[in-house]
């Protein structure tokens, strides 16, 4: 049972800081006073502890120190009763696929020497698929922070919260994405993937799982009520929860622990 004053850390990368969206509280860090773990705990009035970071790892989260910062596991201590994990992505390069392959596009349409060298110089490192080994190792990475937290904590809930979707069924390629009709389901196919490991981490570890993928179908970039931006050359954080987006995943965990 998650009482009012419990503790409560958050772990994860941006899809849990949220970039962008005002007021930013750590601005190294990307960090959102409106994120889903602040808009959680102050709807359960819970005590905080976030430590969500833009361009974490799930090495990040159990071992490896970032930008000075230490690994986030080790704010879990034996006095925290709930804990939210959105990782995984970074080690996939999720979104900064989707990121390279659309400035790729954008810088390629003008007929500009500078948008072709650029284009080109970017063009090598756009890969949009990747090998099962390695959606079976961001699963594997996932389970081993839950079990590292429940070592920690061992009275905790934990939660594993999944990546909104951003491309959805509605998504239209070349119109709502600079992505062609190549790319972008690759991209969908990248998430799926990401998902999957994230359900595979939950059903093997027994942490709840948070399907904010699943949520957000209908919210995808495009769609009338999107819970993620658009990519806009040189304007805010493209691909990442606006919002509208942390407010539904916080509605979705405080529904689960209620």
């Amino acid at each position: 049972m998650i009482t009012p004053g419990s503790r409560y850390v958050a772990l994860g990368s941006s899809f849990a800081a949220g970039p962008g969206i005002k007021p930013i509280v750590d601005k190294a860090a990307g960090r959102s006073s409106r994120n889903y773990p602040h808009l959680v705990a102050e709807a359960l009035a819970l005590e905080l502890t976030d430590v969500t970071y833009s361009g974490a790892t799930t090495a990040t989260i159990l071992r490896d120190r970032q930008d000075g910062a230490p690994p986030q596991i080790d704010a879990v201590g034996p006095d925290t009763a709930l804990v939210t994990i959105t990782a995984g992505g970074n080690d996939l390069e999720y979104i900064g696929t989707f990121l390279r392959g659309s400035l790729m596009n954008t810088l390629a349409k003008p007929a500009t020497l500078l948008g072709r060298r650029v284009a080109n110089r970017i063009r090598a490192r756009v890969s949009y698929l990747k090998d099962q080994s390695e959606y079976d190792a961001v699963a594997a990475s996932l389970a081993e922070i839950v079990t590292e937290v429940r070592d920690r904590a061992p009275g905790s809930r934990i939660m594993l919260v999944d990546y909104l979707t951003v491309a959805g069924p509605a998504t239209r390629p070349r119109l709502d994405v600079p992505l062609n009709e190549e790319q972008l389901p690759s991209v969908v196919m990248m998430a799926d993937g990401l998902a999957k490991a994230f359900a595979t981490a939950a059903e093997k570890t027994g942490a709840d799982l948070i399907a904010a993928s699943a949520a957000s179908l209908d919210h995808a970039v495009g769609s009338a009520t999107p819970w993620t931006t658009g990519f806009r050359l040189g304007r805010g954080v493209p691909y990442h929860p606006n919002e509208a987006g942390m407010a539904a995943v916080a509605d979705l965990i405080v529904a689960k622990l209620r």
